[in-house]
């Protein structure tokens, strides 16, 4: 089995190049990538293409930020496609503003999406979004007289995402709703690189417990920052 890089936080970072489309992993900044996410905010690679279920946590009038916010309070984005925008003020303000260009998708279709991406397929149909604003542009095929949007998939240059345990070939298990669009974006990218908790000699998770093999992982970070 092949052992991976465990690499600096800056060098992964470094990895993730400008104009590039990034998959970050978490929901509402639980189970998000921190530590390559504030080495990244360091360094400030800009004009990237943001695939995220949300932007976190950002309150203009307290001040709090949490997550992949930390990179859109400093527009490293040209673009943000993403589910959820209630809870960052400055997500709202850039796309109101036209700083940043927001796609916003349905929950389950984006999950599908990406889920897509990395089992290879074409595409697939749902009924989310027929008649609305989400339809604008999508082809609609029937299916027993029944209207459908086809969805493309979706797929990234890089994936950083974040794991509660790994060995050092890789082999991933996250802990409970971090499992939320993680294991998802690990398949999705052609370059995955896994923020972890804890790294523990090959042989020592029981591979009943392996939530994301191995194959799907290039480098592996320890984990610096906290939850926040």
């Amino acid at each position: 089995m092949i052992v991976k890089p465990i690499i600096s936080p800056k060098d992964a970072a470094g990895r993730i190049k400008e104009g590039e489309s990034l998959m970050v992993g978490g929901f509402m900044g639980c189970g998000s990538p921190n530590t390559i996410i504030f080495a990244l905010k360091e360094i400030g690679t800009k004009n990237l293409t943001l695939i995220t279920n949300d932007t976190a946590i950002h309150d203009l009038n307290t001040g709090t930020i949490t997550g992949v916010a930390h990179l859109i309070q400093i527009k490293l984005f040209k673009k943000i496609i993403a589910s959820h925008i209630g809870s960052n003020q400055e997500t709202q303000r850039q796309m109101l503003a036209g700083e940043t260009e927001v796609e916003l998708v349905p929950q389950g279709t984006l999950a599908e999406q990406v889920r897509a991406g990395g089992a290879g397929l074409g595409g697939f149909l749902t009924p989310t979004g027929v008649g609305t604003e989400v339809a604008n542009g999508k082809q609609i095929i029937l299916v027993a007289h029944r209207p459908f949007l086809l969805e493309l998939p979706l797929k990234a240059d890089v994936a950083i995402i974040k794991a509660k345990k790994a060995d050092k070939a890789g082999n991933l298990v996250f802990n409970g709703t971090a499992r939320n669009f993680n294991p998802l974006m690990a398949t999705a990218a052609a370059l995955v690189i896994a923020e972890v908790e804890e790294i523990v000699e090959i042989g020592e998770i029981d591979p009943n417990d392996v939530h994301t093999p191995s194959i799907f992982v290039d480098y592996l970070v320890k984990a610096e920052q906290p939850e926040l």
